[in-house]
């Protein structure tokens, strides 16, 4: 009776244990070109959640685009539900920091980035980033790139 008292505890801990890392940790598959040559499409990162308090400059953060509204319909239909595309992104600069030049066309009379906001730039110029969106709203972040998991696919290998 012991065993299977000891047991059922031992269960019970794996899954709430596993319940909590899951709504920590994350696995993201790179899909595109933009963090290249530092990421390739095929590799997985292990992110954990986080907001922007916890961020640097520097760091590789997963986050949601930003949603444009070109129009009032546009932005209806951006709030119907979908799947989210998370992009794969350097963070270039934090509030209070000046925006840099590669985002200054699109930060428009900005100087300093605002506060809930940030700068996000791939590693590759040809990268969606905010030097076509501008700021990027620091509630879309997801989280933080940890490291890359071994046996991801990369060019490479």
């Amino acid at each position: 009776m012991i065993a299977l008292t000891c047991a059922l505890a031992m269960i019970a801990v794996f899954l709430v244990s596993t319940v909590l890392v899951r709504r920590r940790i994350v696995v993201v598959t790179v899909s595109g070109t933009s963090m290249t040559p530092t990421l390739h499409p095929g590799e997985k990162l292990l992110v954990r959640r986080c907001g922007i308090t916890a961020l640097k400059v520097g760091d590789i953060v997963v986050l949601e685009p930003p949603r444009v509204p070109v129009s009032p319909e546009v932005t209806v239909l951006a709030r119907l539900p979908t799947r989210t595309q998370w992009q794969i992104k350097r963070v270039a600069a934090l509030p209070g920091d000046p925006i840099p030049l590669p985002a200054q066309k699109a930060a428009g009379t900005l100087r300093a980035v605002p506060d809930g906001t940030l700068i996000v730039l791939g590693d590759n110029n040809a990268s969606n980033d905010s030097r076509l969106n501008g700021p990027y709203p620091a509630d879309r972040i997801l989280g933080i790139a940890l490291r890359r998991l071994a046996g991801a696919t990369s060019p490479e290998a």
